[in-house]
């Protein structure tokens, strides 16, 4: 694509973008009856106008039904409550590049994270350690502590952290998928697992996951990734890739709304293992689940994992908002998604103020640009949210803004660049 910087280039790429329509399928927040520009998918998605209808119908089959709801499904209603989850599974399944069996909605993420962990992470005397990046999202940091502790190792030992190469601050925080690779390798006789996010919160590098995901094979190490800010953003393909263990949340690119439900993935050929895990009642088998009797018999699949009894109205906005995803397409919306972001980085390009943190190569971003501002940053951040642009902040110098294909336009991000000449000249 070669960009112009001009509104009537933007409007023309909005005219003929063929997503141009799910943006209407969203409430986008207003202020003094004014559209704001919503560039925080990162952070949460923006509302689905079916969330509202969803939600309803299963509000209207408990008050008409009550526990019945559990098993009858009332006019209007596709689904009873009891296999609700296996409606979400084939939309999950497209969107995650796995096979329906080997992905469940369930629970929060950090909650998976530890689900996953006590099944995965099997240290021995020889194989205790775990593998991961500097400065991983703070669930992933607190959960990876909790577990060596609770195997009676201490972090500092036990945690490998990755660091990034010395560089410029354009490349603060960056991690090479070789150095990932090399770091496998070289602690390839103490590593029990190797876990980390597949995009960076912070930086917005996306990991090659299938490169770290065959060198961990190749040594014979299970791998999971932290896919919070990956999922319903960039084509995932966890199956063919050989991913053991996935985990994310729905509330980001996913709009299942705010606190939305997680969701795992267990690749198929755990799925006949006698894998250790922490059992709860809806996790066992479903044809047997009411006969109450001792004994873990784990669900076939991912399904096995699962806990408690589900949240039924999130999984129904849950649900209302995967469909919107998978209709769309992962690809479409990821070829969408390049223009999007590539149009942002030229906007931003006449402000010496601001350095793009993110990668400059496609392949190892997402949506989102971390912008650092070299003074002032929190000031202008703040004229911009009051400008009605809306992204996030980071401390200690670093403004998030993430143009998501759903629902955001290239006039929104050029309006970005017109807010900037204004604050910055």
């Amino acid at each position: 694509m070669t960009y112009e910087n001009t509104l009537a280039f933007a409007r023309h790429l909005d005219d003929t973008d063929p997503l141009r329509h799910f943006r209407k399928r969203f409430h986008i927040p207003q202020r003094n009856g004014q559209e704001l520009i919503y560039l925080c998918g990162n952070s949460l998605g923006l509302q689905p106008k079916s969330a509202r209808a969803a939600l309803e119908q299963e509000l209207n089959t408990w008050q008409s039904l009550g526990v019945e709801g559990w098993f009858e499904t009332p006019e209007g209603a596709t689904q009873n409550w009891l296999g609700y989850h296996n409606s979400c599974k084939t939309a999950l399944s497209q969107i995650v590049g796995a096979q329906p069996a080997e992905v469940c909605p369930m629970n929060a993420l950090t909650v998976n994270i530890h689900l996953l962990l006590t099944s995965f992470y099997q240290p021995t005397p020889e194989k205790y350690k775990i593998l991961t990046i500097l400065g991983d999202f703070p669930s992933d940091q607190y959960a990876l502590e909790t577990h060596v502790r609770h195997r009676g190792y201490t972090p500092t030992d036990a945690i490998i952290e990755i660091t990034p190469r010395e560089g410029g601050e354009s490349t603060r925080g960056l991690i090479h998928t070789t150095d990932i690779q090399h770091a496998i390798a070289q602690h390839a006789d103490e590593l029990a697992v190797v876990w980390m996010s597949g995009l960076n919160y912070y930086t917005g590098q996306v990991y090659t996951m299938a490169a770290i995901a065959e060198t961990a094979r190749r040594y014979g190490i299970p791998v999971g990734f932290d896919l919070a800010h990956a999922i319903g953003n960039i084509p995932l393909q966890l199956h063919d890739w050989g991913v053991d263990f996935a985990t994310w949340c729905s509330y980001k690119y996913l709009n299942g709304g705010p606190g939305a439900v997680s969701g795992v993935f267990v690749h198929q050929k755990h799925h006949d293992r006698n894998l250790p895990r922490l059992a709860g009642w809806w996790g066992y088998r479903e044809d047997r689940r009411f006969e109450m009797k001792p004994g873990f018999l784990p669900a076939p699949g991912a399904d096995g994992w699962q806990l408690s009894t589900p949240n039924i109205p999130a999984l129904a906005l849950h649900r209302a908002a995967i469909a919107i995803t998978a209709e769309a397409g992962m690809a479409a919306l990821r070829q969408k998604s390049e223009l999007l972001t590539g149009f942002l980085e030229l906007v931003l390009r006449p402000f010496p103020q601001i350095s793009i943190l993110t990668p400059a190569d496609a392949n190892q971003r997402g949506c989102q640009l971390s912008l650092l501002v070299r003074k002032n940053g929190k000031a202008l951040f703040e004229q911009l949210t009051q400008a009605g642009i809306i992204g996030d902040w980071r401390e200690p110098d670093c403004i998030r803004l993430a143009p998501t294909p759903l629902y955001n336009t290239f006039e929104d991000v050029w309006r970005v660049g017109e807010a900037l000449h204004r604050f910055l000249g």
